[in-house]
């Protein structure tokens, strides 16, 4: 009886302890998102002015419209919004650190090197992700949704909730579509894909991106459509690159793994 409840305790405590370092790692990342939340609230007004630019260009092009707050809370809840998506995109390196902190003590001394350029890469990406959907995507979906005139005797009239709701959403959305590459990377290395599979499905994949395009985009003209659609192939191509890196390492590996086991043999 008492092996079985020390074979119990030797079970469960590898357990507990993972789901300890999983809490901590959580109460990390969280509070890294208030830490970057609160240097963002101190700078809302002036990220409302940037969120706000795509409107005022279609103003300045002669467009009519405004954006008012119809709720008492309005202004305070969208400055929290505001605020919270700044914090996620400051601390969006130290939460992804906190991620690859729990998983690196399983990872082989050669995969815990590419824990900086990951963290690094996951950071770049949803960097340029945003970068390339407010100076690339937004202005002219905002012209196109304003001032296409589909319905006669119509006034533009956006609420401030509403109206910073849909930027942050897609500016979100085009974040995570731009960490496609690293997430091919990552498939690879864990050898669930590989750069011959991801080849042979390319056209599928195309398919997939612009049909994706269609749906995530603000408008639905071919050419927002196509500047979203086009750099996610040129991501998806890219990510094959990163496959072909992914699977000569893992072989590296294996050849090292290898040698060393038949090093220990031949001692033995």
């Amino acid at each position: 009886m008492n092996r079985n409840s020390d074979t119990t305790e030797f079970k469960e405590a590898p357990l507990l302890a993972h789901l300890e370092e999983l809490r901590l790692r959580l109460i990390y990342a969280v509070v890294f998102w208030a830490i970057g939340s609160g240097i963002s609230w101190g700078y809302h007004n002036q990220l409302f002015k940037l969120l706000k630019a795509p409107f005022n260009s279609f103003i300045a092009t002669g467009g009519k419209g405004e954006i008012i707050a119809l709720r008492l809370t309005d202004q305070l809840t969208t400055a929290l919004q505001i605020s919270l998506f700044g914090g996620i995109v400051l601390a969006l390196p130290f939460i992804v650190y906190q991620v690859w902190a729990f998983v690196a003590p399983g990872l082989t001394k050669a995969e815990r090197r590419w824990g900086g350029p990951f963290i690094l890469g996951v950071g770049l990406s949803f960097g340029l992700g945003v970068a390339f959907a407010y100076f690339v995507i937004l202005p002219y979906a905002v012209q196109f949704l304003l001032g296409g005139g589909f319905l006669e005797g119509v006034a533009t009239q956006l609420t401030i909730a509403e109206y910073i709701s849909d930027i942050l959403m897609y500016l979100g959305i085009f974040g995570a579509v731009f960490e496609l590459p690293i997430t091919m990377y990552l498939l690879s290395k864990i050898g669930l894909v590989n750069p011959k599979f991801l080849s042979s499905i390319r056209r599928y994949a195309i398919f997939a991106i612009f049909a994706a395009s269609a749906i995530l985009t603000p408008t639905t003209d071919l050419v927002n459509m196509s500047l979203m659609a086009v750099p996610l192939v040129v991501l998806y191509e890219i990510g094959i690159v990163l496959s072909g890196i992914a699977v000569r390492q893992n072989a590296r590996a294996r050849k090292v793994l290898d040698a060393s086991r038949i090093d220990d043999d031949f001692q033995d």
